[in-house]
């Protein structure tokens, strides 16, 4: 595999060709590496504009000039760290809608398994693909858009090599459209077709209740424009109904992907009055970004138990970290993604975007999660609720190629011996017999229990008030 330093060789030659030509020529070309002479700067420009010259005049078919340079932008790109991109206009729409929380789609949450098909984490409830059937753990093998791509010789398209993004962009389409997704499940001989009407689907990122007497649950399924608001309802929600001070919280972070930066801040600034709550930094040294935690509107100091897997990814391990490092919440779960890096959207001409990795980030106590993740305090490993077969292999940073790596974002972290590295267990088959059969998120469960346990022993060190009893609760099904 090609190195990090012959990559950044790579990039620094091919920023230095597009700079040219979109300066028009042969104006200086600014870089911050001052061994690039700017006789080797115009020795690379007269060789990018070489083979442009060639291409233009002796491809076998005629194309744009405007495509070439799109092309060369992309090629750039494509040799810096995997979520760094050129965003083209639906690209950059699609990226907007995200962040809003509003699209004409189908309502599904999805992942992509390594050198695997799409699947589904769960449909979002009152939606178009939840009306239709589909259901957790589904796996999306084809797609038949409603329009088929010029470029395509065939009706329906195998999602194996398909990236999440060409997915999301063939199933999401105008409200009332239809589109068929092959769907295989577990008991299916084969996929099977299902029609899905497309609406308009409003995610709701924060959802919340009382779970019993005294326990309150709250979920962030994303950190959107409108999040914090979402929250501090929820939140204000659960006080109303528990009618009395909460004796703990279940803080579900699992399968977050992340989102916006500020969202994740104000969310754990909730629950710290002081202190950091993450810093960046980036290439140079006065580029450090504190991000505090305030005083006012702090959440009363009840345990929390934050629940994270390995699908809590970037503003998810933020919010974790925060509260993990500021003692102010036990994590519970397994390893998170180990996604530790900022981007940065910059708009461009023509409704286009870049999204550019523009800083790292790190916890508190100065820890970079890049490639590693959040370590819970309490590792439970999740007997899938919805699983009727062996789990299969999450695709985390490490995973993806051209990551920053551990070693990029601290040079005096120890390496990770093979040991260390991140592996999803395997589950006994006498334990997905018994799963399949047991709708209880065994996550959540020791969740609760350690909230119990820590108010148990906080009141054992008060001894005029009694003991809460440390009776389970009865099974339930995962909100």
């Amino acid at each position: 595999m090609e190195s990090r330093s012959m990559r950044r060789l790579r990039v620094r030659f091919l920023l230095t060709f597009l700079a040219g030509v979109v300066a028009a020529g042969l104006a200086p070309i600014v870089t911050s590496n001052v061994s690039y002479s700017k006789a080797s700067r115009y020795d690379d420009l007269s060789l990018f504009t070489n083979v442009l010259t060639l291409v233009r005049s002796n491809y076998v078919e005629p194309i744009e000039d405007s495509e070439l340079i799109r092309g060369a932008v992309r090629g750039m790109l494509d040799q810096l760290d995997p979520h760094s991109s050129f965003l083209d206009v639906e690209a950059y729409e699609e990226m907007q809608v995200d962040t809003k929380g509003e699209f004409h789609g189908l309502g599904i949450e999805i992942s992509k398994q390594k050198d695997g098909f799409i699947e589904v984490i769960s449909p979002i409830e009152g939606t178009p693909a939840d009306r239709a059937g589909i259901q957790a753990r589904d796996l999306i093998v084809k797609i038949c858009p409603t329009e088929v791509p010029e470029d395509w010789e065939e009706d329906c398209r195998s999602t194996k090599n398909m990236t999440l993004f060409e997915a999301v962009s063939l199933m999401r389409g105008k409200r009332g459209t239809e589109i068929t997704i092959n769907i295989y499940r577990e008991g299916f001989s084969e996929p099977q077709p299902f029609k899905v009407v497309r609406d308009v689907v409003k995610v709701v990122s924060v959802s919340g209740k009382l779970l019993e007497p005294g326990y309150g649950y709250v979920r962030v399924r994303a950190f959107q424009e409108s999040s914090v608001e979402e929250l501090e309802r929820a939140l204000a929600e659960i006080h109303t109904e528990a009618g009395a001070p909460l004796e703990g919280l279940v803080l579900d972070l699992r399968d977050n992907p992340g989102g916006l930066l500020d969202q994740a801040v104000r969310i754990a600034d909730l629950w710290l009055s002081d202190g950091l709550i993450v810093y960046t930094k980036g290439r140079r040294e006065n580029q450090r970004q504190d991000f505090l935690a305030h005083d006012d509107a702090t959440e009363p100091d009840y345990p929390i138990a934050v629940l994270v897997n390995g699908g809590s990814a970037s503003a998810s391990e933020i919010v974790a970290g925060a509260l993990q490092d500021q003692r102010r919440a036990l994590v519970v779960g397994k390893d998170t993604f180990g996604k530790g890096s900022v981007q940065t959207v910059f708009p461009l001409e023509g409704d286009h975007g870049l999204r550019l990795t523009t800083a790292l980030y790190y916890t508190p106590s100065g820890r970079s999660i890049q490639e590693v993740g959040i370590k819970p305090d309490i590792e439970v490993a999740r007997v899938d609720e919805f699983a009727r077969a062996k789990p299969r292999r999450r695709m985390r940073e490490a995973d993806l190629e051209g990551h920053f790596t551990q070693g990029d974002a601290d040079p005096d972290a120890a390496p990770q011996s093979e040991d260390e590295k991140v592996e999803d267990p395997e589950i006994s088959d006498q334990e997905l017999e018994a799963s399949a059969a047991d709708s209880t998120d065994h996550q959540l469960d020791r969740a609760i229990e350690v909230l119990k346990s820590w108010t148990y022993f906080e009141h054992l060190r008060n001894k005029d008030e009694p003991a809460p009893s440390l009776q389970a609760r009865a099974p339930e099904t995962t909100p």
